[in-house]
């Protein structure tokens, strides 16, 4: 249920964006903690930078630097081998190993 309502930007733009600038807001709070700030005031200003950065990233999606087709599916169970039975049926020769090549034989022809 939590995948139907999962936004996804993929690797794009907006993705990009969100990344760094999440990694930029709680880096510089944690050195503000690290440096004696309150933990408090930053956590909330750190947090409140990342739903805003999530707006504008969201934002960035709508405008066109987001996904632009949807999320690729994988394949279920059934399909997979449904797939790979037409696959050996289709080549049978395939499934039976190569003749191993002989070293010696081939100098020799050299």
């Amino acid at each position: 249920m939590a995948d139907e309502h999962h936004d996804d930007h993929g690797n794009t733009v907006s993705a990009w964006f969100l990344t760094g600038s999440w990694i930029v807001a709680w880096s510089v709070a944690a050195t503000a903690i690290v440096l004696g700030g309150s933990l408090l005031m930053w956590t909330g200003i750190a947090l409140g930078a990342s739903v805003v950065l999530a707006v504008i990233a969201g934002v960035m999606k709508k405008a066109g630097l987001g996904r632009k087709e949807p999320r690729p599916v994988p394949l279920t169970r059934e399909e997979w081998e449904a797939g790979r039975k037409a696959a050996t049926q289709a080549e049978p020769a395939a499934a039976e190993p190569a003749p191993a090549l002989d070293p010696d034989a081939e100098s020799a022809k050299a």
